[in-house]
């Protein structure tokens, strides 16, 4: 995982009537891994683990000064075993084989893990058990991996230095106990999470919800749509737009051509000056907002004009705006009223409000042509249905008089 979890107080209380196992503090108990620094190694170890139906992975890596994450560590559990693979040390590529296979991955918040595995073994798991997903459909909210097994498993793990780099060599025996940690609790975690879901008759809905996950689109920005998310993009105008897409394109690819991050090509803070001011020359270039010498040197400034010239007379066809309704003014205070609605539903189902649904989700759900999480599935079911009337105006809001918010059918009566 690249950053460290923040400390967090311990989760909500899971749903009534599912009570955790005995929580009395056990003693952490002694984890032994194997460390696999070479080729043999990583063939032994896939070798034991040709068979295994289920194991838990994760990763250690920085991305702060690349553009891709540079992958420094994978942890990897299984029922009986538990090994530590050194990627600067050995080609990780041949994990391919396990991650193709049919056996389950369980993983803990899931999502930067499986984009730097795909990016460094060219595969991703068939199947995944991320914890932290399938604790929010326990009442759990975004709860990191320690407290989580502090909560349910009663362990409380070392924290460790979580602000190590990764990347150095030898890794301490703390670095070492750290990582192995990870993964060590990942497989009973997600027994003990499984027979809760199953109780709760929740366990469909998390399988639906890991599998989105899974299916996630992580291919690399495309460059011409990344001036959308440029602040205040959706100010520019004309050829300030096409000006903006061109240079963003520039700098995204030449990011990825030197693997540095994009601020360290050109700020967002320059890329929005030279789009309202659009430079024709070195010297106008060199007089903008947010540039200096360091920007302009090993021929990128020649290679930043001629993208803006190519801003200047894109076609207008050629203009890759944001998918419908993304510049669109939506009424915020009505977003803001059915978040609310949802986030008191996510509390009578005792559900994580993020896991029911974002306010992003919502967004997506008034459009005119609603797309997103609410308009099938189980999310309809509890709540896409109620808000489909809502909008069309069918039903209303109104405060219960009781501090709760009640959804009515509309008496048309305005006051």
């Amino acid at each position: 995982m690249e950053a460290p979890e923040t400390e967090e107080p311990s989760p909500a209380r899971g749903p009534a009537g599912v009570r955790p196992p005995d929580r009395r503090r056990r003693s952490r108990g002694e984890v032994r891994w194997n460390l696999v620094d070479d080729a043999p190694g990583l063939e032994a170890l896939l070798a034991e683990l040709s068979d295994v139906d289920a194991y838990a992975i994760d990763t250690e890596f920085h991305r702060e000064r690349t553009y891709f994450p540079r992958l420094a560590l994978v942890q990897i559990a299984w029922q009986g075993g538990l090994s530590l693979v050194d990627p600067l040390a050995v080609d990780v590529a041949p994990l391919a084989e396990l991650l193709g296979g049919d056996a389950l991955a369980v993983l803990h918040a899931a999502d930067q893990d499986l984009e730097v595995l795909e990016l460094a073994c060219g595969a991703k798991p068939k199947a995944i058990f991320d914890t932290q997903v399938c604790a929010g459909f326990l009442g759990y909210a975004s709860p990191s991996l320690a407290s989580l097994i502090e909560h349910l498993i009663g362990l409380r793990l070392h924290k460790g230095d979580q602000l190590a780099d990764w990347t150095q060599r030898p890794l301490s025996p703390n670095q070492q106990s750290y990582a192995a940690g990870d993964v060590a609790h990942l497989l009973e975690l997600r027994e003990l999470e499984t027979e809760r879901l199953e109780v709760l008759g929740r366990f469909g809905w998390a399988e639906d919800e890991c599998r989105i996950l899974l299916d996630k689109d992580r291919s690399v920005t495309v460059p011409e749509e990344a001036w959308w998310k440029l602040p205040h993009s959706r100010q520019l105008r004309g050829t300030a737009r096409a000006t903006a897409q061109e240079v963003t394109a520039w700098r995204e690819r030449r990011a990825m051509s030197l693997d540095v991050p994009v601020r360290f090509v050109l700020s967002d803070l320059a890329v929005m000056s030279i789009a309202q001011r659009s430079p024709a020359n070195r010297e106008q270039l060199s007089r903008t907002r947010g540039i200096d010498g360091r920007h302009l040197g090993g021929g990128a400034a020649e290679e930043l004009l001629a993208a803006i010239e190519r801003g200047r007379s894109l076609d207008g066809s050629q203009l890759r705006l944001p998918p419908r309704g993304a510049f669109e003014r939506l009424n915020k205070p009505a977003v803001s009223l059915a978040s609310a609605f949802l986030g008191q539903r996510a509390g009578e189902l005792e559900l994580d409000p993020a896991v029911l649904a974002t306010r992003a989700d919502v967004v997506a759900f008034f459009q005119d042509e609603p797309t997103g999480r609410l308009v099938s599935g189980w999310r309809y079911e509890l709540v896409g249905a109620a808000l489909e009337r809502l909008r069309r105006g069918e039903a209303a809001l109104a405060f219960d008089g009781l501090g709760s918010l009640v959804l009515e059918e509309r008496s048309h009566r305005a006051i």
